[in-house]
This record gives C-alpha cells, sequence and structure tokens, in this order.
C-alpha cells in the first residue's frame, strides 16, 4: 500500500465531560492500526475541528503522532477559514511530526477562486509541509474549481486534495486536470469505490471509525481492480454508511464507538446535538447487522 492511499479515517476526538480524553483517543488510534487502517486524520471535520479550541486541536495532533509512532501516516487537520490561523495550526503539526496536513476551503467568508488560491499558495510557502487540500462544500458553502486545483497541483507540497463534493463529475474534472502523482481522495463513503475506478488513490472515512477493517479492505480490492469483491463490500456497509449521517455528524460515528465500548462517552460537543433515543436504535440495529456489536 503506497502512503496515502486506501482507508484513512477521519478519526473522531472523544471527550469524557467535555474534556479531551486522551487515553480514549490512544485507544481508538490502537484499534484502528490494529484493524488494518491506512491512515489517521486528527482534527478534520469529524474530529469537530470546529468546536476544539487551539490548544486542544494542537494536542490532539501532538498525541496522535506519538502514539502511532510512524506505523501509518498521519494526516493531521489544520484547515481555517483565517490564513494566519492556518499557517499556525499547520507549523504546530509540522513541529509534532504530521506526515502531511489537510486544509479545508475556507468556510464562512465565501472567497473567491482567486482568494482560495492565494490561501492555499500562502500556507504551502510559509510552511514546507505535505499538504492535501479539502474540497467540502456543503460545509463550506464555496467549492474549488478543477482548475483552480490544477493551479495548485503546481505547487511543490500541495501534493493532493480530499473530494468531498459527491460528484463523481467534479473528482473526474480534477483527476483529468492534474498530474498522475496528484492524490485524489474522496472525501465520503458512499463514493470511494467508485472513485478509486476513475482514477483516484482512497478515502478519508467517516465509517471507518466503527468498521475500519471492512473499508480498508474495500479500498484494497478496489485498488488492486477486483471491482467484484469491491462492490461486495460496498452493498455490505451501504446501510451503515447512512446511519453515520441519520443525525448530523459525528453524533452517530461517536455514538456507535460508544455502543462498541470502544469510547465512554459518545456526547458531541455543541452545537452538535446528542442522538434521540429512536435514533440511536437505529443506529445500534445497524451495528447488530454487521456483527460489530
Amino acid at each position: 500500500m503506497k502512503k496515502f492511499h486506501g482507508a484513512l479515517v477521519a478519526i473522531v476526538t472523544p471527550f469524557i465531560d467535555g474534556q479531551l480524553d486522551e487515553q480514549g483517543l490512544i485507544d481508538l488510534i490502537e484499534f484502528q492500526i490494529a484493524n488494518g487502517t491506512h491512515g489517521i486524520v486528527p482534527c478534520g471535520t469529524t474530529g469537530e475541528s470546529a468546536t476544539i479550541g487551539f490548544d486542544e486541536h494542537k494536542r490532539v495532533i501532538d498525541l496522535t503522532v506519538k502514539t502511532v509512532n510512524g506505523r501509518v501516516p498521519v494526516v493531521a487537520g489544520t484547515g481555517a477559514n483565517n490564513t494566519l490561523e492556518a499557517i499556525e495550526l499547520t507549523e504546530s503539526a509540522k513541529q509534532s511530526g504530521a506526515d502531511a496536513v489537510l486544509s479545508v476551503v475556507p468556510y464562512y467568508n465565501k472567497p473567491d477562486q482567486e482568494g482560495m488560491y492565494l490561501h492555499f499558495k500562502t500556507i504551502a510557502e510559509e510552511v514546507d509541509i505535505p499538504m492535501f487540500l479539502y474540497n467540502v462544500p456543503g460545509r463550506t458553502v464555496v467549492s474549488i474549481g478543477a482548475e483552480t486545483v490544477a493551479r495548485l497541483a503546481k505547487i511543490d507540497n500541495i501534493i493532493g486534495i480530499k473530494e468531498a463534493t459527491g460528484s463523481l463529475e467534479h473528482i473526474s474534472d480534477v483527476i483529468r486536470k492534474t498530474p498522475d502523482d496528484f492524490i485524489v481522495l474522496s472525501g465520503d463513503d458512499f463514493t470511494s469505490m467508485p472513485t478509486i475506478f476513475i482514477g483516484g488513490h482512497g478515502v478519508i472515512s467517516v465509517i471507518s471509525n466503527v468498521y475500519p477493517q471492512g473499508m480498508a479492505q474495500m479500498m484494497e480490492r478496489a485498488l488492486a481492480g477486483d471491482i467484484l469483491k469491491a462492490r461486495e463490500l460496498h452493498y455490505r456497509m451501504y446501510d451503515l454508511m447512512k446511519l453515520m449521517f441519520s443525525t448530523p455528524s459525528p453524533s452517530p460515528a461517536k455514538k456507535a464507538l460508544q455502543l462498541m465500548g470502544m469510547i465512554k462517552d459518545g456526547t458531541p460537543r455543541l452545537p452538535i446535538a446528542p442522538m434521540s433515543d429512536a435514533a440511536v436504535e437505529n443506529l445500534r440495529q445497524g451495528l447488530v447487522g454487521l456483527g460489530l456489536v
């Protein structure tokens, strides 16, 4: 498995009574590595990057790098809608020893394509660490265009993109317009398998939090060209993929991990609300169906 290929987990950030559960995070990382995950992505959307403080953010990345200890790549979420903050977080991740960073399209500000280009170019020039762009217009409102990605791909340390548009048309445009060694990762579990077959390299996954073995196997089979087995695994996990977004993420992923006994507290930080009893029961039934509880 090549570096930054396959199934990378957008790992949740566990809390106890609202505070970072460091041992819980260590245990989750060990669970992931033991079950074949190809990389760890701390402080992404699923890691509640929007609601963890600066010091917590840096601590989660530092602890992740130390716990992983080189066994799989660590791609640290360091994006912000403030370019100076993104530079600070990126520099901190580099100092911690992360293998790469994941930098989201600036949210709320609604920059145009030139603004996005200058934002990422500035970060890349300030901090010499491999960078993945992160396009998730469902959260950022604006989407980075394939032509802008192609411009940014010419910068040496911008090595790839997490594409969470859910659009195979858009992903195809990005793949077509960027160099062969530019690493395109799906940002949606649903599109991860087809993304491989149109030229992508893997996924940064939510479902991997609870079923790392299944997603890792699906990516391995897809990358090996085994479409029949990859498709079988895709549909085996399909219902659970939907359940991961049955209420605002990462609430279902965290509650699932609690139901599995992997973390003590599955409560997300506000403004993400806890799941209703009915939603939890549906989630539990989905886990039972895959033998996860």
